[in-house]
């Protein structure tokens, strides 16, 4: 089985662990610049650069990876949400894009690898592409509305990048995350397609939307319901939601998803709203809580964190949803997408 086939096989029998937040992890190491910078000789400050520890200090990020592990996850995230040249160019880093990809895939594919081989349960990889901050859909001038900071097919090459080296490095998915833009997530749509026609094969995409007010939008003032139909045609293994709010002021967007879509539905919230000083205090046993509603209501096949959330927070999700079924898609849906086709009909 590819990929697609092993991840829609498991999702079909029980209802999957994605790992938690890696910047509050990282945080606690209370690593100095020097930790960061390594010997790379870089011409910035890299304190904060949390993507460079792959060349840095990798222990860092694969004990992260371990925990995540052993608390219950099925799917490790790539360190790698800002490891794109638009990021990393505020660190004179942009460089080592590829170089910090291809380390970061490899590291989660060797930890991922042997946790499968210690007890046969499945463990997979999703390559995380952040949406930079640049954004295609606003001016970021208010005096000037027309004026763009850069272009679709500049963004297209940016996210490309990242992609050819987390496909490189062992991904099994490309997971464009985060995403406040629609059209920043074409670009990175077009970005795997092109990458999968380079190599003859599939390369699974997930898609997760950041939400910017209660009300379901993003900044490009998409709903739920209009991302999903915005890109449906890219077949996605999963859709969902991440960060944007805890798992409470979610609630009423992922009901409304997992109605809709015609795929798996991934959802990792953050543990809470910050507080007045920024941090995350939700425990892990609330928000376990919160996300157990919705695997009792049906609606979810793969559940998470975000920032915020730790490795204790995501073993209370495991506990909280274990023996719980999944939400089921259609038995046409499931052939269709095996077989790497369109499905004639979609989910109620």
């Amino acid at each position: 089985m590819n990929a697609r086939e092993k991840l829609l096989a498991e999702a079909a029998r029980r209802i999957l662990i994605t790992d938690g937040a890696f910047g509050t992890e990282i945080q606690n190491w209370k690593l100095d610049e020097a930790a960061y910078a390594g010997d790379l000789g870089l011409a910035k400050d890299q304190k904060g650069n949390n993507d460079i520890l792959a060349l840095t200090k990798p222990e860092v990020p694969e004990s992260i990876h371990r925990a995540y592990f052993e608390a219950g996850a099925d799917i490790a995230e790539t360190n790698t949400f800002s490891a794109n040249r638009i990021s990393q160019a505020d660190y004179a880093a942009e460089h080592l894009v590829r170089e910090i990809n291809v380390e970061s895939a490899k590291m989660a594919r060797r930890v991922a690898d042997e946790f499968e081989a210690k007890d046969g349960r499945p463990r997979f990889v999703a390559g995380a592409i952040g949406p930079t901050n640049k954004t295609l859909s606003l001016s970021p001038d208010v005096n000037d509305p027309g004026f763009r900071e850069i272009d679709f097919d500049e963004l297209k090459d940016v996210y490309r990048e990242q992609v050819d080296a987390l496909i490189e490095g062992g991904a099994d998915f490309i997971l464009i995350e985060t995403v406040f833009d629609t059209l920043n997530a074409k670009a990175g749509i077009m970005a795997v397609s092109d990458a999968a026609a380079a190599l003859g094969r599939d390369v699974p995409i997930m898609l997760s939307m950041t939400l910017t007010d209660l009300s379901g939008r993003n900044l490009s003032g998409h709903t739920v319901e209009a991302f999903w139909h915005a890109v449906r045609h890219a077949k996605p293994v999963t859709i969902g939601l991440n960060c944007s709010f805890g798992a409470e002021q979610l609630r009423p967007h992922v009901a409304t998803l997992a109605k809709l879509a015609d795929t798996l539905i991934m959802v990792y919230p953050n543990a809470g709203l910050p507080n007045e000083l920024g941090e995350y205090d939700e425990a892990p046993e609330t928000t376990a809580s919160l996300v157990g509603k919705w695997a009792e209501a049906g609606q979810v096949n793969i559940l998470g964190g975000c920032c915020g959330s730790t490795p204790e927070h995501i073993a209370a999700i495991a506990k909280a949803v274990e023996g719980r079924a999944p939400r089921q898609l259609p038995e046409v849906e499931v052939r269709t997408r095996l077989a790497g086709l369109e499905p004639f009909t979609m989910a109620a």
